[in-house]
């Protein structure tokens, strides 16, 4: 019934080195793969985490992105390649390597009759035990304290997966792998976790490895991801450089659209090339020419109502993925 979590503080130590990590990485993937029979989950996954990131660790359905947190935890064995956390070796140092790592693989196991406290103690006992008080501590940074000594069965969804993010802080981690920590989450919860993970990163000093297909909250809560589809890593870095490459768009509303449309499909419209979604339109072009394009509708009669520069994650990632569906 317990979480995968309390799997990695078990077990033997290691009889062979590594090369050692950058100076602030903290997790390295090195040629990561995992395959199943015929197929491969996870193939040539290469990554650094750094002290101190909230890093996104992106993907369609399907893309590898659970098969490579259990492979993180030693939950599986690696086919090839290898992780490194803390410049030890999972496969070959795993005590030593998740000593200092907390978590949540997909999603949090209780005993849903006993309390939240209860259920962080028999967690803590495999620790060989945790004082009441640092119970309390991560009740309280979860905001469940006021619902210690509840039964978990009485909880929400949103409640139960912030009690699993206080299982997994336990031990006072320095890095936090969380497995889509807001899946099936109202806005509220999803709100709840997200400024969690802020606080864990800003207040706590924790790095924090997010996993998500929620594109969005990537964007607003990370500083470096990766994305990866069909098991291989398509691009790693920091979000803003990342977003900030290639042409972006121009959400742009206005009427006549006749009008807009026209200006949009002629020869001189600094734009790339667009589309009508929902009443609005979607134009392809640089920043620096959004004040050419106003004056050429203005010009040309258009009452603009709004023209928006966006680059979103979500676009980015679709970009990316869009033209490879996950097997």
């Amino acid at each position: 019934m317990l979480s995968n979590l309390v799997l990695r503080s078990i077990d033997e130590t290691s009889k062979r080195s590594h090369p050692t990590l950058t100076p602030d990485g903290i997790l390295q993937t090195s040629r990561l793969g995992k395959r199943f029979k015929k197929r491969w989950a996870v193939n040539g996954l290469s990554l650094e985490v750094r002290r101190g990131d909230i890093f996104g660790f992106l993907g369609p359905n399907g893309a590898g992105k659970s098969t490579t947190i259990r492979m993180l935890f030693s939950l599986i064995r690696p086919t090839t390649g290898d992780v490194q956390l803390f410049g030890h070796s999972v496969s070959t140092d795993r005590k030593e390597a998740l000593k200092r790592v907390g978590g949540i693989v997909e999603k949090p196991d209780f005993y849903l009759y006993l309390s939240a406290v209860k259920n962080l103690e028999i967690v803590g006992s495999l620790y060989g035990g945790v004082p009441r008080s640092r119970v309390f501590e991560v009740l309280d940074l979860v905001g469940l304290r006021d619902r210690a000594f509840d039964s978990v069965k009485t909880y929400s969804h949103g409640m139960k997966q912030r009690l699993g993010i206080a299982q997994a802080l336990l031990n006072d981690p320095e890095l936090v792998i969380l497995d889509e920590p807001t899946s099936g989450l109202d806005p509220q919860g999803m709100k709840d976790v997200r400024q969690l993970v802020l606080r864990l990163a800003h207040e706590q000093g924790k790095t924090v490895f997010l996993s998500s297909h929620l594109l969005s909250e990537i964007e607003m809560v990370a500083n470096r991801m990766a994305i990866i589809n069909q098991g291989k890593l398509v691009v790693q870095g920091g979000v803003r450089e990342l977003l900030d490459k290639g042409e972006h768009f121009i959400v742009v509303k206005g009427r006549p659209k006749t009008k807009i449309r026209s200006i949009l499909r002629s020869r001189s419209a600094p734009v790339s090339s667009y589309k009508e979604e929902g009443g609005e339109f979607r134009a392809s072009m640089k920043f620096d020419d959004v004040p050419l394009l106003n004056r050429m509708l203005v010009r040309n009669g258009v009452k603009v109502e709004a023209l928006v520069p966006r680059r979103s994650l979500e676009d980015f990632f679709l970009s990316l993925t869009e033209s490879e569906p996950p097997r």
